[in-house]
């Protein structure tokens, strides 16, 4: 069986360093069964999957059982997470899980997480409320080996979430462009609390199809490469990749799993030896590369740069000012104009999974400018921020 490299996950057993999300593989039950095929042959253990992705989970427990009749599994079995969303009652969250069982047809998850955990009162659910018992009961029945939850929240939310010491895993938005929650990670690692980066290489900034200016700023490597090794190189413990087809597994089979030789190497590098690109996951040309790309952007930017400190918070009118500017940042340093300006047109529009505010929320009081220790023109930089990345806004992938 293929084995890639793996890393502990909570309190469960070991997670190879890449996850397979399944949110993007839903033409067919054929074409997730294909994808989950390349994710065995790419060395991946973990499965992330949740009801909210329509039928992820159906598709998925239709793959696995395809797999199981050829003796396909990996090492140990599969890893699985799946995820119910914060406000149900006991008895019908208790229903669900038990449907999400059905749909995938195991009898127990590895990890059930609460999907969403954005709001205070979503933290106050899984905390003290219905949620609470709901993962107790969980766990004592042995449905689910350990209890985690995703966040799309705000970084003090995060922190008062793994302080409740109740999860053994968690998922955030780490980022080679948007470290604003490595701090975070470190201390859930620290604590034994698994980490898993969303979305890397697509929220991490559509690093697939990356712009010229980060293509050449990243040369020789691929920028993508180079988030996923960093991310791997800060100790996250997976990185999770919504396939959709076999292909997009092919970095992940490069980086986190054996090659035919049992070593590692790049689909960029064929040639590359075992020994160049095992871990450490970062090699010294690569670290100079990743300083170049810092190097590069900071030039672009100039002294419009935001450092990204939150001194600016809060602001009088609740406007996200470091996450605006990030995105600036992003369209002006990296040439990145494409994917922050699909961020910055779904501002309002996706509820509590994302910013509420976009820069037109900024009223020009001029509060934030005292705090910036960069003395920065903020609300110039706003309204700089709308005229370059407003546009028609787009659909989210799901829901």
């Amino acid at each position: 069986m293929i084995t890639g490299h793996q890393r502990p996950y909570g309190a469960g057993p070991p997670v190879s360093v890449f996850t397979l999300g399944t949110m993007r593989a839903l033409g067919s039950p054929a074409q997730m069964e294909a994808v989950l095929r390349a994710a065995l042959a790419a060395g991946l253990n973990h499965l992330e999957t949740a009801p909210a992705y329509g039928p992820a989970e159906s598709f998925l427990g239709q793959a696995l059982a395809a797999l199981a009749q050829h003796g396909l599994r990996p090492e140990g079995g599969w890893r699985i997470t799946s995820k119910l969303l914060p406000g149900s009652d006991l008895a019908t969250a208790q229903q669900q899980l038990r449907a999400i069982l059905k749909r995938l047809g195991i009898p127990q998850l590895t990890t059930l997480a609460v999907h969403g955990l954005n709001l205070p009162e979503h933290l106050a659910w899984a905390h003290q409320g219905p949620g609470a018992e709901l993962l107790a009961w969980a766990t004592g029945e042995g449905l689910v080996g350990q209890v985690g939850f995703t966040s799309h929240g705000s970084p003090e939310l995060i922190e008062a979430a793994l302080a409740t010491g109740r999860f053994q895993a968690c998922s955030l938005h780490l980022h080679l462009f948007d470290q604003t929650r490595l701090p975070l990670a470190r201390a859930a690692l620290a604590e034994g609390i698994g980490v898993l980066a969303i979305s890397p290489a697509d929220k991490g900034g559509r690093l697939y199809d990356p712009p010229p200016e980060l293509l050449a700023d990243c040369a020789p490597f691929h920028p993508l490469e180079l988030a996923y090794r960093f991310l791997l190189d800060q100790g996250v413990s997976t990185l999770s990749l919504g396939a959709e087809q076999p292909s997009d597994l092919a970095w992940a089979a490069a980086i986190g799993g054996p090659s035919p030789a049992g070593g590692w190497c790049s689909p960029s590098s064929p040639a590359s030896t075992a020994a160049e690109a095992q871990p450490p996951w970062l090699s010294p040309e690569q670290r100079q590369a990743l300083t170049r790309l810092g190097t590069a952007g900071r030039e672009r930017l100039g002294a419009e740069r935001c450092g990204q400190c939150r001194a600016c918070l809060p602001c009088p009118n609740a406007v996200p000012i470091p996450e605006l500017l990030r995105l600036r940042n992003l369209a002006v340093g990296h040439g990145m104009e494409v994917f922050a300006g699909q961020r910055y047109n779904l501002i309002g529009r996706a509820g509590h999974w994302w910013e509420a505010l976009n820069a037109e929320a900024c009223q020009g009081c001029g509060a934030c400018l005292p705090r910036c220790p960069l003395t920065l023109p903020i609300p110039a930089l706003l309204a700089d921020t709308h005229r370059r990345l407003a546009a028609a806004p787009r659909r989210r992938l799901w829901g």
